[in-house]
């Protein structure tokens, strides 16, 4: 449990990336492209391509279960789509929104000069660690739902416009925003706090969330390559597995550091 003061730093934390306005606006663009440029390119391509280049998606319709590849070809690839390809790229919403908060978790008191004030409070080191990353976690998660909001409202408005019909979210989506989402945005957080905490400025902070991105953008390009497609149980097998490595680099996110170690 969190106490009152690590829920004060928190909320310090928060307050200064919303009420900077370049951090502000680097932590909408992912969500923006993924939400709205992304789903919309996709969704007009499978509704307005003529049928003959919709042959190109066969080799992943192929690998849909035996009681979803039935009915119209357009409505069968917006389907995949939407429920096997885009949560994929959907994952990349919270490691880069965890990013930008947890590089300057650590950075930022450098910068502002207000680390050791933060070292000598009453707070032990574990639990500023924890508040960290638990900051940048509510927000990345904060940011992570809102995008699936919008990116829905977005979906189904036009594919009523273009298709004259709706296609809702499968339990996917669910294991994804439940397990698979959270997992992954601590894992990016917690390494990424650490490395703030060794760091000398942001963008030193953030390169080890390129680790992150490499492995989710080779899943999307198997699947549109036609080797894989993401199932539900390859959702929830992703997902405990990584909760438990979160689990893991949650408790030992603080160890072999020092009070000297972060004034250096």
């Amino acid at each position: 449990m969190m106490n009152s003061m690590q829920r004060a730093l928190m909320k310090k934390d928060i307050r200064s990336i919303t009420s900077n306005k370049r951090m502000f606006s680097v932590l909408l663009v992912v969500p923006l492209v993924m939400t709205i440029f992304f789903p919309t390119v996709l969704i007009l391509t499978a509704a307005f391509a003529p049928m003959e280049e919709m042959a190109d998606f066969e080799s992943m319709l192929a690998l849909l279960p035996a009681d979803l590849q039935g009915g119209d070809l357009s409505q069968l690839v917006v389907r995949m789509i939407f429920n096997n390809i885009m949560p994929i790229f959907f994952l990349l919403i919270p490691i880069m929104a965890g990013s930008v908060m947890a590089a300057s978790s650590f950075v930022g008191e450098k910068e502002k000069r207000t680390l050791e004030t933060l070292l000598y409070s009453p707070l032990t080191l574990k639990q500023i660690f924890n508040a960290k990353i638990f900051a940048s976690f509510v927000l990345s998660m904060a940011v992570s739902f809102l995008s699936f909001v919008v990116m829905l409202f977005v979906v189904e408005a036009e594919l009523q416009l273009a298709m004259g019909h709706m296609i809702f979210p499968d339990i996917s989506w669910l294991i994804l925003m439940l397990l698979v989402s959270p997992a992954l945005a601590l894992i990016a957080i917690t390494l990424i706090v650490r490395g703030s905490a060794k760091a000398q400025s942001m963008e030193e902070s953030q390169q080890r969330s390129v680790f992150l991105i490499f492995p989710i953008l080779m899943l999307a390009v198997g699947q549109f390559t036609g080797l894989m497609l993401v199932s539900v149980w390859f959702l929830l097998g992703l997902g405990v597995l990584l909760a438990a490595i979160a689990m893991l680099s949650l408790r030992g996110s603080f160890k072999k550091f020092s009070y000297e170690t972060l004034l250096h």
